[in-house]
């Protein structure tokens, strides 16, 4: 079957996203969607005109919106946009500057309106028929808000173009994903943790039922948790770099009173990359400046205050997450924070990070044995732990979930490419 078959699959991810097509007989392949890159990072800049600011902003995508960010052109970065779906922000309109604005809706529309023109440029035809990967729960505990979120990555795949939409399960999507490989049937434990949820599915996979359209039968249970790599990045920069500005520090002793600590709205809102921007407007600049007498520490004052009138909240949100990867890589992370003053710099090791992050770690564990007691079955059934997603780089987050199923093998797929593949496989049986 050729590329040309009209249909494509997309793993929109919270951090990365990718796109499948058919390829040969029964394959897929990745679409380059970046030189030398099968994956994107789900960003985009809106850049702003600097000599002309009221014309229509130019829309960068990927790489190049970091890039353009980091190079300190006039503008806004949007990235998690998938975190917002089921949110009461996703029909509200953003602040670009220049006076300009645009729902955030609609950056997810822009956004898969992207992926399919990359997608039909690869494919030489029109593509009318997707398959979304989707988490299996875009909000936890809460099935109406859940509805409304895969209605509205609905509605944004058809305001990009889409006719004909199908919706798999990310991790069921990985478990196609490993099926290519394995030679006899067994129970697959999926852990597909990214940038926005921690999700697990436990499937039964073999040769013999490859290719199949339909597998319900073969998903025994699907669970998750709205907790994964954002909110890693989020706990590490509150934890190791926001008490370089203020985070938990108490203001000065007065005369009978115990010093209070500083508000903390500011720190919680500077480290969740969708409300960033809320802290730059004008009022909130004038009440963190009245606030200087409840800092015990003036530097740390004049630090926050940096941050916040030179828009530096993306940079140090940015620095967090470069830091958490370096230390699962390195065990150790240097932080340069000159951009705020010079020569402020800071250390971050791996006993931090697991510090920052074990409640979360504690959540999404919990999540795979719930995963398990939903199918109904023993620990000592499930024959593999399939790890995907990009926060699967995490070595203490696997050793955690791992020691829960002591007797399976672990298997590592592709972190940020394995749900596409799966998608693409999946799409195939369904459009194919």
């Amino acid at each position: 079957m050729s590329s040309a078959t009209g249909f494509a699959a997309i793993d929109f991810g919270t951090s990365n996203s990718g796109i499948a097509l058919p390829a040969g007989a029964d394959g897929v392949r990745l679409v380059e969607l970046e030189p030398g890159h099968p994956t994107m990072p789900t960003a985009v800049f809106y850049q702003l005109d600097e000599r002309t600011p009221q014309a229509e902003p130019l829309r960068l995508y990927g790489r190049a919106a970091l890039a353009a960010y980091v190079e300190g052109h006039d503008g806004r970065l949007m990235r998690s946009m998938k975190s917002l779906l089921g949110s009461s922000l996703l029909e509200q309109a953003t602040d670009l500057g220049g006076g300009h604005s645009v729902r955030y809706l609609d950056v997810v529309v822009g956004y898969l309106r992207h992926l399919k023109r990359a997608a039909e440029a690869a494919a030489g035809a029109p593509l009318p028929h997707v398959v979304l990967g989707r988490p299996v729960f875009f909000v936890d505990d809460d099935p109406v808000r859940d509805a409304a979120a895969a209605a509205a990555l609905e509605a944004a795949a058809r305001a990009a173009g889409f006719a004909d939409i199908s919706f798999q399960y990310e991790p069921i999507a990985a478990a196609l994903d490993h099926e290519r490989h394995v030679t006899a049937e067994e129970l697959v434990l999926v852990a597909d943790i990214g940038g926005g949820t921690s999700d697990f599915s436990i499937v039964r996979v073999g040769p013999e039922r490859r290719g199949r359209a339909d597998r319900r039968d073969d998903i025994l249970a699907n669970h998750g948790v709205h907790v994964a790599g954002t909110d890693f990045d989020r706990r590490v920069e509150l934890e190791a770099l926001m008490p370089l500005f203020g985070y938990r520090s108490l203001g000065p002793s007065e005369a009978g009173r115990a010093p209070r600590e500083v508000p903390s709205r500011i720190y919680f809102d500077l480290a969740t990359w969708h409300l960033i921007n809320t802290v730059y407007n004008a009022g909130r600049v004038a009440e963190l400046r009245r606030l200087k007498s409840w800092y015990g520490d003036p530097v740390h004052h004049r630090r926050l205050l940096a941050v916040v009138e030179h828009h530096l909240g993306h940079a140090l949100a940015s620095d967090a997450e470069h830091a958490k990867i370096e230390v699962a890589v390195n065990g150790r992370a240097e932080v340069d924070l000159g951009l705020v003053e010079f020569g402020l710099q800071t250390a971050v090791d791996a006993a931090q990070v697991a510090a920052a992050i074990e409640d979360d770690l504690e959540r999404i564990v919990e999540g795979s044995r719930e995963t398990l007691r939903r199918a109904g079955v023993a620990a000592e059934a499930v024959g593999t732990l399939y790890f995907t997603g990009g926060s699967t780089g995490l070595d203490a987050l696997v050793e955690r979930i791992a020691a829960a199923f002591p007797a399976a093998r672990r298997v590592r797929g592709d972190r940020f490419a394995s749900v596409a593949q799966g998608l693409g496989l999946h799409a195939r049986a369904v459009f194919g």
